[in-house]
């Protein structure tokens, strides 16, 4: 199925991973770490949220096809 598969949109990832830190100070790099960690839960949660959905859909549809 081609919606499980992750959408790649633009390369935001990798230039992230790639960037040069040696120009930010100790204060900004936490800055950066916590607004990372914020952007990951805000992710978690999505996906919690999208699982669920699925997981309620799918039960919905498994009593229609066994009924």
């Amino acid at each position: 199925m081609e919606d499980d598969l992750p959408r790649m949109r633009g390369d935001s990832a990798s230039r992230l991973a790639g960037e040069p830190l040696d120009s930010y100070s100790q204060d900004e790099l936490m800055e950066r770490i916590a607004l990372l960690e914020a952007e990951i839960a805000r992710v978690r949660a999505h996906h919690a949220r999208a699982a669920s959905h699925k997981q309620a859909a799918d039960a919905l549809f498994k009593r229609r096809e066994q009924g």
